[in-house]
């Protein structure tokens, strides 16, 4: 879930970003970057387990990890993340692929679609301005954008 909105996040993000800098073939470099942010996705969620077993220290695949129906109540993790620490890792894992997908899209941005210099505020320029911008102008720079 937290994927899917920083996902919507950074398409917005990314198609204002490149209306901006007048980028051609626009859908083309956004469809590009949602497909290396969701393979990105796919494939931190297969660190999220390898680093869960390290945790653990057995594999989550085939240890019991899936419930049975009758625990459909019980929603207790019984895999040690009970802790305080644990619940910090939890956090962490959940976080992490679309702090990853996020990093991806701020440089794809900066490199192939605005072709600015590197630097950190050129990294994360024009997201203040997706949250300063009503709905109503988001809805207009996108028609404009489709009128072009």
């Amino acid at each position: 879930m937290i994927g899917a909105i920083a996902m919507i996040f950074c398409a917005i993000w990314l198609y204002r970003s490149g209306l901006k800098a007048k980028t051609e073939n626009l859908f083309v470099w956004l469809m590009i970057c949602m497909g290396v942010f969701f393979a990105s996705q796919f494939l931190m969620y297969f660190v999220n387990a390898y680093l869960t077993d390290l945790v653990n220290g057995k594999d989550i695949a085939s240890a019991g990890y899936e419930r049975d129906l009758a625990d459909v109540g019980d929603r207790k993790n019984a895999g040690g993340f009970q802790s305080g620490g644990g619940a910090v890792f939890s956090v962490f894992l959940e976080l992490f692929p679309a702090t990853v997908g996020f990093l991806l899209m701020a440089f794809m941005r900066i490199f192939l679609i605005t072709k600015e210099a590197f630097s950190v505020n050129n990294l994360f320029s024009g997201i203040t301005e997706i949250f300063q911008d009503t709905s109503k102008q988001i809805v207009d720079s996108v028609k404009e954008g489709i009128k072009k």
